[in-house]
C-alpha cells in the first residue's frame, strides 16, 4: 500500500464525510431524507444523475470489457447512452408530476391499491440488490488493489460507509457526493484519455490501426462477435440496457429531487451530455488498457477485468494517477451504493411499512426511523451476497438489473401513463410476469450455469441459451400487463383523465 494511495483515499473519504455532516444538519423531514426536499437545480440534479449512472460497471466493468473483448465491450457504452433518450422523451416529466418518493407512488396516482404498491416495492428491492452487488464487487476488487486488504474486508468497509451516508445525510448528502464524484471522474477519465491519445500521436485512426496489430485477435478485435457470438443474445442485452434505465428505481427517484417537470427535463439533458462524453471516452480507456497493460495482467489482477482502468492509470501516470483514479472510483462506488440503499430503503419504509402496514397513518419521526432501519437491512443483505460474487464482471451484474427494470417496471410505467383501459390487475400481473420471467431465465442461463468450473456461479449445463433474457422477459412484462387488464372485469378508467392532466401539466 503506497503512501500516495492512502493519502488520496483518506482525502476522498474525509470529503464525503464532511458533506454528510453538513447534509445531516439539513435532513430533518421525510421529504428531505428521500428527495432533498425537491431543492436541487437542473444542473445539480443532472450531475447527480450522471454520478449515479456512472457506476462501477461503467468505469471499471466497461473499461475491462473493451480491453479484453474490443467492440463487444463497447456495446455496454452504446446501450447505457441511448437509454437516456427513453428516459427523456417517455418517463421523466410524467414521473415527476405523478410521483412523490418512489415508483410505487407514481403508479398509485392511478391505482390506490396496496397490492400494486407491494409488487412495485418488490420489483424495486430486487433491482436494488442486483445493482448493489455489482457496486460492492467492484469496490472489493478496487480497495483490495488500492490498500492491499482482503476482499471481504474491503466490501465490509464500503458497506459501512455507504450506510453512514444514508443514515445521517439522506438524499442531500448522496446527491452532493454524486455531483463531486461525477466531476472528479470526468477529470480522471479525460486525463487518461489524453495520455492514451498522446501514445498514438493524437491520431485516432492510427490508434485503431495499431490496436489491430497489437491484439492477438487482429481485425476481429474491432468487430462484434468476439464475446457475443450469438446475435440474438447481443440484441437481448442491448434491449435490457436501452430500456432498463427508464425502470431503475435509484435513477427515477432522482426526478423527485427537483421542483417541477421542466427542471426534471433539464436534469436529463445535462446528464446526457456528461454521460455521452464519458462513454465515448471509454474507448480510450479500454484500448489503452489492452495496449499498455495487456490482457494477462488485467486478468491476473481481477479475473473479470474490473481493474483495467486503474492499471492503465498506473502504466501511464505512475502511482499518483493510479491512486487518484482508484480513489475517485471508490467515491464513485460510495455515491452509487448510497443512492441504491436510499431507493431500497424507501421501498421498504415508505411503500411497505408506511403505506401498506401503517396505512399511511405514520408520523414524520416514525417514517425516519423506519427508513434508517431499512437502510441498515438493505446494506447488510447486499454485503452478504457480494461476498460470494467476487469473480463476476460488474458490467454483467448491472445488465441483469437493467433487464429486471425493463421487464417489470417499464411496462407498468408506460401503461399507467398512456393506456386508458389499464387497471389494477394489469399492473400487478405486468410487474410479476416481467420480474419472475427475468429471474427464472437468468437462473437457468449460461450466466449462472456453466459446465466449466469457475466460469459461472454454478457448474452445470444451462437450460436457457441467452446470457441476458431481456428479449423474452420485456415482452413478457408488457404481455402480462395487457392480458391481466383484458381478462379482468375491473375498470379503473375514472382516474385516467386526471392522471393525464397531472402527467402533462403537473397540476394537482
Amino acid at each position: 500500500m503506497s503512501t500516495t494511495a492512502l493519502v488520496l483515499f483518506i482525502l476522498i473519504v474525509g470529503m464525503t464525510l464532511v458533506i454528510t455532516y453538513w447534509a445531516a444538519k439539513r435532513t430533518k423531514t421525510t421529504s428531505e431524507f428521500y428527495t432533498a426536499g425537491g431543492g436541487l437545480t437542473g444542473w445539480q440534479n443532472g450531475l447527480a444523475i450522471a454520478g449515479d449512472y456512472l457506476s462501477a460497471a461503467s468505469f471499471l466493468g466497461i473499461a475491462g470489457a473493451i480491453a479484453l473483448f474490443g467492440f463487444d465491450g463497447f456495446f455496454y457504452s452504446i446501450g447505457y447512452l441511448v437509454a437516456y433518450l427513453v428516459v427523456l422523451y417517455i418517463v421523466a416529466e410524467p414521473l415527476r408530476n405523478l410521483g412523490k418518493y418512489t415508483i410505487a407512488d407514481m403508479i398509485n396516482a392511478r391505482f390506490e391499491q396496496k397490492k400494486v404498491r407491494a409488487v412495485a416495492a418488490l420489483s424495486t428491492i430486487t433491482i436494488v440488490i442486483f445493482y448493489m452487488i455489482a457496486q460492492l464487487v467492484g469496490a472489493g476488487a478496487l480497495i483490495q488493489l488500492l490498500l492491499g486488504i482482503d476482499y471481504w474486508l474491503a466490501v465490509l468497509l464500503v458497506g459501512v460507509m455507504m450506510t453512514i451516508y444514508v443514515l445521517f445525510g439522506g438524499m442531500t448528502a448522496t446527491s452532493w457526493v454524486q455531483i463531486i464524484k461525477a466531476v472528479l471522474l470526468m477529470v480522471g477519465t479525460v486525463v487518461i484519455s489524453f495520455l492514451v491519445l498522446a501514445k498514438f500521436d493524437f491520431n485516432i485512426l492510427k490508434m485503431f490501426n495499431d490496436m489491430k496489430a497489437l491484439m492477438p485477435l487482429g481485425e476481429e478485435y474491432l468487430n462484434p462477435g468476439v464475446k457475443y457470438t450469438n446475435g440474438i443474445d447481443t440484441l437481448s442485452m442491448m434491449a435490457a440496457l436501452v430500456l432498463g434505465t427508464a425502470g431503475l428505481p435509484h435513477i427515477l427517484m432522482r426526478f423527485f429531487t427537483v421542483k417541477d417537470a421542466k427542471t426534471a427535463r433539464s436534469s436529463v439533458v445535462t446528464a446526457t451530455w456528461v454521460v455521452g462524453i464519458f462513454y465515448i471516452l471509454t474507448i480510450f480507456l479500454g484500448f489503452g488498457a489492452a495496449a499498455f497493460v495487456g490482457s494477462q495482467d488485467i486478468i491476473s489482477a481481477n479475473a473479470a477485468g474490473n481493474m483495467a482502468a486503474p492499471l492503465l492509470a498506473q502504466a501511464l501516470g505512475g502511482d499518483f494517477l493510479m491512486s487518484f483514479v482508484s480513489a475517485v472510483a471508490f467515491a464513485t462506488i460510495l455515491a452509487v451504493v448510497a443512492g441504491l440503499v436510499l431507493s431500497g430503503a424507501s421501498a421498504f419504509a415508505h411503500d411497505i411499512y408506511g403505506q401498506i402496514i401503517k396505512k399511511g397513518k405514520i408520523s414524520e419521526k416514525e417514517q425516519m426511523v423506519a427508513a434508517r432501519y431499512a437502510s441498515i437491512g438493505v446494506a447488510i443483505f447486499s454485503i452478504i451476497l457480494a461476498l460470494f460474487a467476487q469473480t463476476l464482471n460488474v458490467a454483467f451484474l448491472v445488465s441483469i438489473a437493467f433487464c429486471v427494470a425493463a421487464s417489470a417496471n417499464l411496462p407498468v410505467i408506460i401503461y399507467t401513463i398512456y393506456w386508458k383501459k389499464f387497471n389494477t390487475v394489469g399492473a400487478i400481473t405486468g410487474i410479476l410476469s416481467g420480474l419472475i420471467t427475468a429471474l427464472v431465465l437468468v437462473a437457468i442461463s449460461p450466466s449462472v450455469l456453466n459446465p466449466e468450473p469457475g466460469v459461472a456461479i454454478l457448474v452445470g449445463n444451462p437450460i436457457f441459451p441467452l446470457t441476458n433474457p431481456a428479449i423474452i422477459s420485456i415482452p413478457a412484462g408488457f404481455l402480462g400487463a395487457f392480458i391481466g387488464t383484458v381478462v379482468s372485469n375491473k375498470r379503473d378508467e375514472k382516474k385516467y383523465a386526471e392522471v393525464m392532466v397531472r402527467a402533462n401539466t403537473g397540476v394537482k
